[in-house]
């Protein structure tokens, strides 16, 4: 048993890996600064996930489960709220969204209307 619970943490930590790689590679390719802020932070949180979930497995321990789970909280609320602070600082700054892009809530809480700063 202890064999498998090491392939399968080996496995989470590669695929973590990988939605890391997925993530930037959003990055690189989505169309607009909102975004890609949004891949990458679903990246960050799954992958971070899974990372955490594989060193939990490879050294399991009532500690190491406890160290997991208080980690995966504060990676997951400040990367809510920096990711939240990030969107609005760039709305604010006026960085342009996609023309893909159809609905502003934000501009329309605001009274800017329905375009907001993606506008033409």
């Amino acid at each position: 048993m202890s064999t498998f619970l090491e392939v399968l943490g080996v496995v989470c930590a590669v695929a973590g890996a990988l939605v890391f790689a997925v993530g930037t590679f959003g990055l690189l390719r989505l169309r607009d600064f909102y975004a890609r802020l949004h891949g990458i932070n679903m990246a960050s949180g799954l992958g971070t996930a899974l990372v955490l979930f594989g060193l939990l497995l490879q050294f399991p321990s009532w500690e190491n489960a406890l160290k997991v789970v208080l980690a995966l909280l504060v990676q997951l609320a400040t990367a809510a709220v920096g990711g939240n602070a990030l969107a609005r600082a760039g709305y604010l700054a006026g960085s342009r969204a996609s023309p893909a892009t159809r609905h502003d809530a934000l501009g329309e809480a605001a009274g800017n209307g329905a375009d907001g700063p993606g506008a033409t």
